[in-house]
């Protein structure tokens, strides 16, 4: 997968998505840096074939209004710390890998894991 996360997720989740052999940024990485707007964030995503992986409801709404950023990975677990975070993210990769097959958005939480499309 490819992927951009946004600047509410730790950039630690970026490089940790790299080390498990997926192409990631994070908006740090953009010469606007965290200061990037959603809709430029969504813009690069969707030019550059990322998913947008977010806590930020912001974006579902930019989706739902302006089919942007094509694909979303949304974090919707509330405040977690980083290892608790990343925990979550690895013992659900493989079924977030297997979403994005079919599913346009999947969204994550401390207990679920599900997939769904805007028609």
């Amino acid at each position: 997968m490819r992927l951009i996360v946004d600047a509410q997720l730790p950039r630690r989740l970026s490089n940790w998505f790299c080390s498990i052999g997926h192409d990631s940024i994070h908006t740090l990485d953009l010469p606007e840096r965290n200061r990037t707007a959603d809709n430029s964030v969504a813009g690069i995503a969707d030019s550059d074939g990322r998913i947008v992986v977010t806590k930020d409801s912001d974006f579902l709404s930019l989706k739902l209004l302006t089919h942007s950023p094509q694909k979303l990975l949304f974090v919707s677990a509330g405040n977690l710390n980083n290892d608790s975070l990343l925990h979550m993210f690895e013992s659900n990769i493989d079924i977030i890998e297997k979403l994005f097959l079919t599913f346009e958005i999947v969204e994550i939480n401390a207990s679920m894991v599900i997939g769904r499309n805007l028609d």
